[in-house]
């Protein structure tokens, strides 16, 4: 089995809610020397981004999300072992990634604190429906230079840019860089807040990232 059909059977058995299918593909994914952030990335992040596409359709119901996002965290637990292993001094950067208030959709937040994990970013994810001065809380806990915000609705954008204002009024803006992204969130609407770069996606976010802070 080629490695794309590995990917592929993965990804189809998050969509499907497999756990055990996970667990061997992946079993067999490391046999095979695959390194761990591609079967994240391309497995399991790939099948999740499926399960959101369809969710947000209509397609599929949440009891089906929380299972195939269960699959996900199984699969991850079992690549733990296998990252990419950095000393905290070696990190990439801090960040702090959150569902801003009134918003209650995490699945593509969580794929994206994984990859920036996976990808030597030491990751505060706050989960969803986060109020936003616990943001800010965080980020002055944590000592963070970089902040992600996920909406994904439009009634919930705002949020993110009063986080930014936030951020300006305590004095903490020049330090922080901001991310923004969710499914109504555009390049556009990233410039027009003052945020620093928009991610349509985890890959995109790992590479955004980097490009601000490496």
């Amino acid at each position: 089995m080629s490695k794309e059909e590995m990917f592929k059977e993965l990804s189809d058995a998050i969509v499907s809610c497999k756990q055990d299918l996970v667990l061997a593909v992946i079993e067999k994914a490391k046999s095979e020397g695959i390194a761990a952030p591609e079967i994240i990335e391309k497995g399991l992040a790939a099948g999740m981004n499926e399960v959101g596409i369809m969710f947000e359709r209509g397609k599929l119901f949440l009891p089906h999300v929380m299972m195939a996002s269960g699959a996900m965290e199984a699969g991850v637990k079992m690549l733990e072992d296998d990252m990419p292993t950095d000393a905290p001094s070696d990190k990439l950067g801090v960040i702090v990634n959150g569902t801003v208030e009134g918003d209650v959709h995490d699945i593509g937040k969580s794929i994206v604190s994984t990859m920036l994990q996976s990808s030597g970013f030491e990751v505060h994810d706050i989960g969803r429906d986060v109020p936003l001065q616990d943001f800010i809380a965080k980020i002055k806990e944590t000592d963070a230079n970089m902040v992600g915000m996920s909406a994904l609705m439009t009634t919930t954008m705002p949020g993110q840019k009063e986080i930014i204002e936030m951020l300006k009024e305590q004095g903490l803006r020049e330090k922080v860089k901001v991310m923004v992204g969710g499914a109504p969130a555009t390049q556009a609407w990233a410039d027009k807040i003052g945020a620093d770069c928009y991610a349509e996606n985890a890959s995109e976010a790992v590479a955004k990232a980097k490009e601000l802070l490496v």
